[in-house]
């Protein structure tokens, strides 16, 4: 169900809000289980067998099954009602945000004026201008956008986003909405207990929902995380400074970092990727590979790979380009992980990749066994949405 936001800058729910929180919840876990199940029998019974009798084959990747399947009305309809519950989403958050703005503002500037801000800042550049690929349309359908300001110094971009996400993830992410950071960055050090790292960058860290846990995991590390919307950042310093973990956020594109070259021992992103276009990944790689000092660890927590996946499974983490605001999905997961990091200078032999449990949804026992084994593999069973519990995909490389 709902873990609703309960650091300092929460928005407290009338009980109609929360009602209608936990329903949409409750609804998106129904679409993505009970119908998304009832959806990929009713190929394999119906729409594939049609398929091999019409072509001689069945489809061989996402596009092919998804040609396949879009006329059929049970996938409209599950469709229609995935895309409405998202749009929920955001307007089950929207109206409490909107009536505690000047309170979350004045809370914000409480806890980033108390002095407490010695070992975190912000720093926002005023002549950056946001990417085209952002502000042509409304990512996830979220109202706005990222970087959409209702006035002066607003954060309620990041406010929307957070008590959203908490929302739509229905308690897969844990309580504070950092299950992803918390499970890479913990796999890593129990992974390669020898390395500690000094300096760690997050790119596109949004809110710095998995950025804190790297500070969490390495404390005498400085953690830095980027982005190119100023209210998710100023909403993310503020954050920080409530839960009192010590992190800096720069307004800044991926595409081109404002630091010198070797700054960084890793270089993290989380459900970054998959939103840039394909030439702006290889750029953000290549600055990747330039701020990362010898030694250091590049890792990205993604999508898996359409090469790796059946094309059914392919096709059902690929809805989201066709139906979530998010076109370049599809064109990141059809790239090849290991191109991606030697296209941007790493060398073959460094690369790595990883299957990593959710610590909150498996347990400690059982991510310390996969930190300890082998890289794990994608499939259902494992990285698909239909799969039992939730793993993180992950690949990147050292240098």
């Amino acid at each position: 169900m709902t873990r609703h936001v309960h650091h300092d800058l929460k928005i407290a729910p009338t009980r109609g809000e929360r009602a209608r929180q936990d329903f949409v919840s409750s609804l998106r876990l129904h679409i993505l289980n009970d119908m998304a199940a009832h959806m990929k029998q009713r190929y394999e019974t119906r729409i594939e067998p049609r398929a091999v009798e019409k072509s001689g084959a069945a489809p061989a990747s996402s596009q092919a099954v998804h040609a396949a399947i879009r006329d059929d009305l049970y996938f409209k309809f599950y469709s229609g009602l995935r895309v409405n519950a998202q749009e929920m989403v955001w307007d089950s958050v929207r109206s409490g945000v909107e009536r505690e703005r000047a309170h979350l503002h004045r809370s914000a500037a409480g806890l980033t004026d108390s002095g407490d801000t010695a070992k975190g800042s912000l720093t926002l550049d005023p002549d950056l201008t946001v990417p085209e690929y952002v502000d042509a349309l409304d990512v996830h359908l979220m109202p706005g956008n990222y970087h959409g300001e209702a006035g002066l110094g607003d954060m309620s971009a990041g406010a929307i986003y957070d008590n959203g996400l908490s929302v739509f993830s229905m308690g897969l992410m844990g309580s504070n909405l950092d299950d992803i950071g918390r499970s890479v960055a913990g796999f890593i050090a129990a992974r390669y207990p020898d390395f500690k790292p000094r300096r760690i960058l997050d790119m596109g860290c949004t809110i710095g929902h998995n950025t804190l846990p790297w500070a969490s995991t390495y404390p005498d590390a400085e953690v830095t995380g980027i982005d190119v919307a100023a209210p998710v950042l100023r909403y993310a310093h503020a954050r920080a400074v409530s839960q009192g973990v010590p992190a800096h956020f720069v307004q800044a594109d991926a595409g081109s970092l404002p630091f010198p070259d070797g700054q960084f021992d890793v270089v993290f992103s989380s459900m970054f990727l998959h939103e840039l276009p394909k030439k702006t990944i290889a750029r953000s790689m290549a600055e990747a590979h330039r701020v990362l000092a010898p030694g250091g660890l590049m890792v990205h927590m993604e999508l898996p790979p359409n090469d790796e996946m059946s094309a059914y499974d392919g096709f059902y983490l690929d809805w989201d380009c066709w139906y979530n605001q998010e076109p370049f999905y599809k064109g990141f997961r059809d790239l090849t992980p290991r191109d991606i990091c030697t296209s941007a200078g790493f060398a073959a032999d460094k690369c790595v990749q990883f299957v990593i449990p959710s610590r909150e949804g498996y347990g400690e026992e059982v991510f310390q066994a996969a930190a300890a084994g082998g890289p794990g593999t994608v499939g259902e069973d494992t990285t698909g949405r239909l799969a039992d519990g939730v793993q993180w995909f992950a690949f990147g490389a050292w240098k």
